[in-house]
């Protein structure tokens, strides 16, 4: 086994998990970003309304997005991305929710991923005094890069278990996982069976 995943990271226009407006995508293979991906998303009828909130924090506006694909059209570009690996995301649950929220509101259905919350292995792997993306990735050796910018935060969440599993001695995701104490979880298919 060796230490592949797919690090992934969503920005949305509001509060709806079905508003993604931006991914960011990062492969990694043997413990080493080979492949990069990101674009604009233009949130589908319904989950469209750009507010102010999210776009102070993120500065993606509806014009923007204006002349980008939508959920439905870019989908099969980021299954391609990911191919079978498993994803790895900072507060996983928000960015898994956003795959389930984009499908269901687009009637696709949600595909089976296992994944693993860099969160939680930070907060396993690190002593400090929060364990927001910017100062887990600065304690795994990944700074300035531009926070809320999803693939500039999916390569800070690559960085931040690329780092944990070499700390651990982790051979891969599962055997990272474990070594934590943090539970791998898993989306589509199998959960919905569950």
């Amino acid at each position: 086994m060796s230490l592949d995943f797919t690090a992934i990271d969503f920005e949305t226009a509001n509060s709806s998990s079905a508003s993604a407006c931006s991914v960011g995508m990062v492969k990694v293979r043997d413990g080493r970003v080979v492949d990069t991906a990101n674009w604009l998303i233009k949130p589908p009828p319904g989950h469209d309304e750009f507010v102010e909130w999210n776009t102070r924090i993120h500065g993606i506006r509806s014009h923007d997005v204006r002349h980008a694909r939508g959920w439905v059209e870019q989908f099969a570009d980021l299954v391609a991305f990911a191919g079978t690996d498993a994803f790895v995301a900072h507060n996983a649950g928000f960015d898994m929710g956003v795959i389930r929220g984009a499908c269901a509101a687009t009637g696709i259905p949600c595909p089976g991923y296992d994944y693993l919350c860099s969160l939680q292995v930070a907060r396993k792997t690190y002593t400090l005094d929060s364990y927001r993306l910017p100062v887990a990735a600065m304690a795994a050796g990944f700074e300035d890069f531009e926070h809320h910018q999803a693939l500039a935060d999916a390569q800070a969440c690559a960085a931040i278990i690329v780092h944990a599993a070499k700390r651990h001695g982790a051979d891969d995701l599962a055997e990272l996982a474990a070594l934590v104490s943090v539970r791998m979880g898993r989306i589509g298919d199998v959960a919905a069976a569950a």
